[in-house]
């Protein structure tokens, strides 16, 4: 039986620059590092960051990151700053920032839960909704 998600890892082409992205940038902390990748992680969440041939999803597919709705300000604008370019403006229940990893990696930092997401939903349904 699945208990939830182990980790994900990310094929990255530059490993100091992606290093630097999800440390520096997002916030992520780092756990062991070496030629070929690194560990990272977030409270309930293991990210290895692997030297490979990076080839980006080129549809929806994305990571979210969850943060609180009082950080997201603060982080919106560090993002911005930095110059991290963003592949899609928000049009959903919360905050949302989707942003290209250096590797054009599709993220989302969002301030929002399933519960949110739902919760929208009964006042917004999306097109032959089923809720269970």
């Amino acid at each position: 039986m699945l208990r939830g998600l182990n980790h994900i890892t990310i094929a990255v082409s530059d490993l100091d620059r992606a290093f630097h992205f999800y440390v520096d940038l997002l916030g992520l902390k780092p756990h062991a590092r070496w030629a070929g990748g690194a560990y990272l992680s977030l409270p309930g969440l293991w990210l290895c960051l692997s030297v490979e041939q990076s080839q980006p999803a080129r549809d929806y597919t994305h990571i979210a990151f969850d943060i609180k709705a009082t950080d997201f300000p603060r982080m919106q604008q560090k993002l911005q700053v930095a110059g991290v370019r963003e592949w899609k403006q928000n049009q959903s229940e919360g905050d949302s920032l989707y942003l290209l990893d250096p590797d054009g990696h599709k993220l989302e930092i969002h301030a929002g839960s399933l519960q949110s997401r739902l919760n929208s939903l009964q006042q917004k349904p999306y097109k032959e909704l089923q809720l269970y």
